[in-house]
């Protein structure tokens, strides 16, 4: 059984892109985004835990 792993981060605004790659590049995958409850964005990644 695969097992994963997670983490959560904020988007900030005109980084977002920055961001994702960063973490992409770590080997994180974006699963989903949504808004927080103060407003801002919030990425969802998993990856498979080694």
């Amino acid at each position: 059984m695969t097992k994963w792993e997670y983490v959560t981060t904020p988007l900030l605004l005109h980084k977002e892109t920055e961001i994702l790659n960063t973490w992409g590049k770590q080997g994180w995958e974006l699963v989903q985004v949504i808004t927080g409850p103060q407003g801002g964005l919030i990425a969802f990644f998993k990856r498979v835990a080694e």
